[in-house]
């Protein structure tokens, strides 16, 4: 059985209100990134728009892959968890930016609700 190792970045919020979570997980060739919020660093609380919040989703989730020995370009699999459908298109534009000419398999889902008022969530497995 392959070893499991936990990523941990300075460059992104530690897990969101102290919760019993690692940012990402190194197994077996991948590193499966846990649900990024758009919290800012030393921010308290989530604010802005869609995009604005999916944009800072990338810049965390930019910041483990890259403490994992990863990148943006090597995601194989996301996860999107919107509290509004009607929110996807401005999602997806800014998501299209990040994820290059060859983006990974995706699966995006409504939500009732997400932690702090947070209307976008993703995360994410990626190659090492």
């Amino acid at each position: 059985m392959a070893e499991k190792s936990v990523v941990r970045t300075e460059q992104a919020p530690g897990p969101f209100q102290g919760a019993p979570y690692s940012q990402a997980i190194r197994a077996g060739g991948f590193v499966f990134v846990s649900g990024q919020l758009g919290l800012k660093l030393g921010d308290e609380g989530i604010s802005g728009s869609i995009a604005e919040q999916t944009e800072q989703i990338f810049a965390n989730m930019r910041a483990i892959l890259e403490a994992a020995g990863s990148s943006l370009d090597r995601l194989v699999k996301t996860t999107v968890f919107l509290v509004d459908l009607n929110e996807f298109a401005a999602m997806n534009e800014v998501y299209a930016r990040h994820v290059g000419d060859a983006p990974p398999a995706r699966s995006t889902v409504e939500i009732a609700a997400l932690p702090s008022g947070a209307k976008v969530e993703i995360d994410a497995i990626a190659e090492i």
